[in-house]
C-alpha cells in the first residue's frame, strides 16, 4: 500500500531487548518487559548467546513502566524472594499469589519499595493536577483518594507502605494491560487506516475533475507496483526458517536442524524463544514487501504484518499460551504437516481491509466532532489573547504614566538643586553672608583685656615715665 508518512510514537525505529531470566522469574519479567513493538535482524558476530550481556532499560508502553521496572529490579536484590521466583510456576506470578512472599524480605527491601511508591503516589497526583488544570476543573479540594481509585496497580487507601496487596496489583494490573497490547496495536493501526483514508478522500474532493483522475490513477500505480513483490513464505513454516538459516546464519539451507536453530535464535539463552527473538525471524519476510525508500512501501503496514505473523506462529507453536516457545514446543511445530506443506501466506494486501465502511463514517463524525471542539477551543484562545493585548496596552499606557512622573520629579530636583547653587556659599557649603557673621565674631575675640586688680582698679603694668615739658621747681 502507498505510503502516507504518517508519524506514529509507539513504532519509532527502537531496538528493544528482553533480559536474562530463568524460571518464575522469566515469567513476571516477560509479562512485564518484553512486549515489544520492533525487531531487528540477529548479528551473527554477537556475542556467544550464553554470556551475559550489559542490560537495557525497556520502556513497555505502560503509563506505570518506570514504576514497575523499579520495583521488580529491588525484589531481585532479595535472595529469599528471587529464590521463590524461580520456582514459582506462571499461574502464580500472574494471579498475584506470589505477593505473600513479600512479607519475607528484607527490612532495606521494603524501605525501598516503599519509597517507589511514595514516588509514583506523587508522580500520579501530579498527572491528576496537570489533567485537571487542563480541563479548567476548579475544585477547592482534591479527594486524592477518589482520584487515585481510577488507578489499577497500587492501593490508593495506603500510600506510604508498599504492602502485598501493591505487588499483587501491580502483577495482576500489569499482566491484563500487557494481554491487551496486541489488541490495542490493531486498533491503533485501524484508525490509522481510516485516518489515511480519509485524507486521501478529502484531498481528492479538493480537486477538479481532471487532476483527481489523474491524482487517482497516479495511486493505483503505487498499489499495483507494491503488490509486486517476491513470495513471502508463510511465518514459521520450514521454507520461512530455512531462508532464515542461509541468509541471516549463513548456513547451508541443506543441512537446516530445527533444535540448532533454536539454540541459535534463542539470544539471550533462556531457554525459550520470546516475542521480540521470534519478531526478529521475520525480517527477511518483510524486507521483500517493504522498502522504507520507497513511496509505495508504507513501514506502519510493515510493523502490523509484522505483528501479525508472530500471532500466526503464537496460535501454532505456543501450546500452553505463555506467550513462550519452549524448545520442546518448537520441535512438535515442525512436526506437523503445516510445517512442510503451509498455506499460502496471505499479505495485508491480500486481505480484507481493516475497517468497514461503517466504521470509517463513524470515526469521520468522530474527526468532525473533534475539529469542532478543537475550533471552539481556538476561538477562546483568540479571545484570551485579546484580552491580553488589551491589558498589554493598559499596562503599557501606565508605564508611560510612571515614566512621565519620574520625569517630573526629576525635572523638579534639577530646578531645587539650582536654585540652592544661586546664593553664595562658603568653601564649606556655608551661606556667605554667614562666614561675613563668623569674621566679625572671631574679630571681637581679639580685643585685648585690661587687667583689673582686687579693688576693681585697672592695673596699669606700664612703666612709667617722667613728665615732660613740666616746670622745674627750684628750691
Amino acid at each position: 500500500m502507498y505510503s502516507h508518512r504518517f508519524h506514529s510514537p509507539l513504532k519509532q525505529d527502537l531496538t528493544l531487548w528482553c533480559p536474562r531470566m530463568t524460571g518464575g522469574l522469566k515469567g513476571l519479567l516477560l509479562l512485564s518487559l518484553c512486549l515489544v513493538v520492533w525487531s531487528v535482524p540477529i548479528d551473527r558476530n554477537q556475542d556467544p548467546p550464553h554470556e551475559e550481556r550489559a542490560e537495557e532499560n525497556v520502556d513497555t508502553g505502560l503509563y506505570y513502566d518506570r514504576y514497575l521496572r523499579e520495583v521488580i529490579e529491588v525484589l531481585e536484590t532479595d535472595p529469599h524472594f528471587r529464590e521463590k521466583l524461580q520456582t514459582a510456576n506462571t499461574d502464580d506470578i500472574k494471579n498475584g499469589r506470589l505477593s505473600k512472599e513479600l512479607d519475607l524480605v528484607g527490612h532495606h527491601v521494603r524501605t525501598r519499595l516503599d519509597e517507589l511508591k511514595r514516588q509514583e503516589v506523587s508522580r500520579l497526583r501530579m498527572l491528576l493536577k496537570a489533567k485537571l488544570d487542563s480541563t479548567n476543573t476548579q475544585s477547592v479540594q482534591m479527594d486524592h483518594v477518589s482520584l487515585l481509585k481510577q488507578f489499577e496497580h497500587l492501593d490508593p487507601h495506603n500510600q506510604n507502605t508498599f504492602e502485598a496487596k501493591d505487588l499483587e496489583l501491580l502483577i495482576v494490573t500489569a499482566t491484563k494491560d500487557l494481554e491487551n497490547y496486541d489488541a490495542e496495536r490493531h486498533e491503533e493501526f485501524k484508525r490509522y487506516e481510516m485516518l489515511k483514508e480519509h485524507e486521501r478522500r478529502e484531498y481528492l474532493k479538493s480537486l477538479d475533475q481532471e487532476k483527481r483522475e489523474k491524482e487517482e490513477k497516479r495511486i493505483e500505480e503505487l498499489k499495483e507496483k507494491h503488490r509486486q513483490h517476491p513470495k513471502v513464505n508463510a511465518p514459521g513454516s520450514v521454507d520461512q526458517l530455512r531462508e532464515v538459516w542461509k541468509e541471516t546464519d549463513g548456513l547451508d539451507p541443506q543441512e537446516f536442524n530445527p533444535k540448532t536453530f533454536f539454540k541459535l535464535h534463542d539470544t539471550n539463552g533462556d531457554g525459550v524463544l520470546d516475542e521480540q527473538e521470534l519478531e526478529a525471524l521475520f525480517t527477511k519476510e518483510l524486507e521483500k514487501v517493504y522498502d522504507p525508500k520507497n513511496e509505495e512501501d508504507d513501514m506502519m503496514e510493515m510493523e502490523e504484518e509484522r505483528l501479525r505473523m508472530r500471532e500466526h506462529v503464537m496460535q501454532n507453536v505456543d501450546l500452553n499460551h505463555d506467550r513462550l516457545v519452549s524448545l520442546e514446543e518448537f520441535l512438535k511445530s515442525t512436526e506437523k504437516k503445516e510445517f512442510n506443506n503451509p498455506k499460502e501466506w496471505e499479505t495485508l494486501d491480500d486481505t480484507k481491509p481493516v475497517y468497514t465502511e461503517e466504521e470509517l463514517q463513524r470515526f469521520e463524525v468522530e474527526l468532525r466532532d473533534r475539529e469542532v471542539e478543537l475550533g471552539r477551543r481556538a476561538d477562546k484562545l483568540r479571545q484570551e489573547q485579546e484580552l491580553l493585548k488589551e491589558r498589554s496596552k493598559a499596562l503599557e499606557a501606565q508605564k508611560r504614566e510612571y515614566q512621565q512622573a519620574v520625569m517630573e520629579m526629576s525635572q523638579k530636583q534639577k530646578e531645587q538643586q539650582a536654585l540652592n547653587r544661586q546664593h553664595p556659599s562658603g568653601p564649606d557649603g556655608e551661606l556667605q553672608f554667614q562666614q561675613e557673621i563668623q569674621k566679625l565674631a572671631n574679630e571681637n575675640s581679639q580685643v585685648v583685656k585690661v587687667p583689673v586688680d582686687q579693688n576693681g582698679d585697672v592695673q596699669n603694668n606700664l612703666q612709667a615715665e617722667p613728665p615732660q615739658n613740666l616746670p622745674q621747681h627750684t628750691s
